[in-house]
């Protein structure tokens, strides 16, 4: 693995054999609820799979009901995606407060989540990936 310094002096990481990173098509429907209403329902979903931690489903912004979330402050990083943004979904309260990620500009070796938004599972009602 290679780390590079930016001019913000973050360590930028590549995956590789001890950290990889696979982005696939999902060709299932993934669809994300919230107190009663649909925030997102795709067929475009993109399978984020790092290291050992569970799948993760990006949405492309354009099946997001963007209507609903609210741009928060809160801000992280992570060494192998860039800057992380988040939104909270104020129609399901105190437990949706950030429970929506993305990488607005991510690094290259992930460059396809660009344009896509993350959900955290404990934060919404339900991430559904059905058939139909």
């Amino acid at each position: 693995m290679t780390s590079t310094q930016t001019s913000s002096t973050r360590t930028v990481k590549q995956p590789g054999p001890d950290h990889p990173i696979t982005i696939t098509p999902n060709p299932r429907r993934v669809v994300v609820k919230v107190a009663g209403r649909i925030v997102a329902d795709t067929r475009r979903a993109l399978t984020l799979q790092e290291a050992s931690y569970p799948a993760v489903q990006y949405i492309p912004r354009e099946d997001v009901d963007v209507s609903l979330l609210q741009r928060t402050d809160h801000a992280t990083y992570c060494p192998y995606k860039g800057e992380c943004a988040y939104y909270s979904i104020p129609v399901g309260g105190e437990r949706t407060v950030n429970a929506v990620w993305t990488y607005e500009n991510p690094y290259e070796a992930v460059a396809a989540i660009k344009a896509h938004l993350a959900f955290y599972p404990d934060r919404v009602d339900a991430i559904e990936q059905l058939d139909a």
